[in-house]
């Protein structure tokens, strides 16, 4: 049975040490990525998401239900992991927090999974599409 409880909370990580835990793309690298059918997950905190805004089509994950969310058999299994290659991007604020959510996806066996240097900061300083605050849904 799996704990459901697992989490990969925020740390303080240096950039180096982010690195180290998987590796880490350029924003336009991530956009080109999930252009590729990469599956893009946003694990920001809701509210983190009602200040900043989201990136559309990101699938909002929570980091402290990964092994619901992606661990073999489980009921909740998101559908758009379809097997251990499934392509992963990871976009947090920074990498403190996206590192650690990549680091514990390669360790349940996940084969192709990055995070984004500089998170959804650098998505939208890359002119990538996002939605203001505003649009985000409650």
């Amino acid at each position: 049975m799996t704990d459901s409880s697992a989490a990969a909370p925020a740390t303080e990580l240096s950039l180096e040490e982010a690195g180290a835990l998987a590796p880490l793309i350029t924003a336009g690298d991530a956009a080109a990525k999930v252009a590729d059918g990469a599956f893009l997950i946003d694990v920001r905190s809701e509210g983190t998401r009602q200040k900043q805004g989201t990136i559309p089509g990101a699938t909002v994950v929570d980091r402290y239900a990964l092994d619901a969310l992606f661990d073999d058999g489980s009921a909740d299994r998101l559908g758009q992991v379809s097997g251990k290659d499934t392509p992963i991007v990871v976009a947090c604020g920074s990498v403190r927090g996206s590192g650690p959510v990549a680091a514990v996806l390669r360790d349940k066996g996940f084969t192709d999974v990055v995070h984004i240097e500089g998170g959804f900061p650098a998505w939208q300083q890359a002119g990538l599409p996002t939605a203001p605050p505003a649009a985000v849904e409650r």
